[in-house]
């Protein structure tokens, strides 16, 4: 399958090089702007076309004949043109089960809040943040005592496997598209909001 990926750090590093590992063709990727990030570096060393130096994402930065876009970890806005772009359009992993927790700080707001059991998400992006359709998800437990950089821990390994699994079952055919239930949906700023509110300026 050949696929552009949207990410950065080392969760799309890892995304993009698993994905390599299996046969996929990674037809580009696209970092933070301006960065010199470690899924950049790492597609560079692979040869893998960099989209790295504007201040947006466009269609016409998605190469013809692409099947699949993987937001992984990812903070672009991928809007529906681009979308269009790709066969089967765009998956994203989400650190939560989603509907709860949508936003950008959701294993810290799990830990946060005494989540006792949390879980991760592919869903396919849409217009709406966090809100697409449900693909695939996976519980997690979280345990006592963890900080939220052990539940990640937890949840890196979880979300490439399941990327992965993803691409498999959206190329055999076997992949569902589940409607979120909004009567469960929560939201959350990111968390360095919370602590500025709470200790001021």
């Amino acid at each position: 399958m050949n696929i552009f990926i949207c990410g950065q750090r080392s969760f799309g590093k890892a995304v993009m090089l698993e994905l390599h590992e299996r046969g996929h063709t990674i037809v580009g990727v696209a970092p933070p702007p301006q960065e010199n990030d470690a899924i950049a570096i790492a597609a560079w060393k692979l040869q893998i076309p960099v989209i790295g130096d504007c201040a947006k994402l466009t269609p016409a930065q998605i190469p013809e004949g692409t099947d699949l876009i993987i937001a992984a970890h990812s903070h672009w806005h991928i809007g529906e043109k681009i979308m269009q772009r790709a066969k089967y359009g765009c998956i994203g992993f989400h650190p939560s089960l989603l509907p709860r927790h949508r936003g950008v700080d959701a294993v810290r707001w799990a830990v946060a809040m005494g989540d006792a059991i949390t879980g991760g998400t592919v869903y396919w992006l849409n217009d709406k943040v966090d809100g697409g359709d449900v693909l695939l998800q996976t519980p997690v437990f979280i345990g006592r005592g963890w900080d939220y950089h052990r539940l990640w821990r937890e949840m890196f390994p979880l979300g490439v496997d399941m990327l992965c699994r993803a691409v498999d079952m959206i190329a055999d055919g076997t992949a569902p598209r589940i409607p979120q239930d909004e009567q469960f949906a929560t939201w959350e700023p990111a968390y360095e909001k919370r602590l500025l509110a709470r200790n001021g300026p």
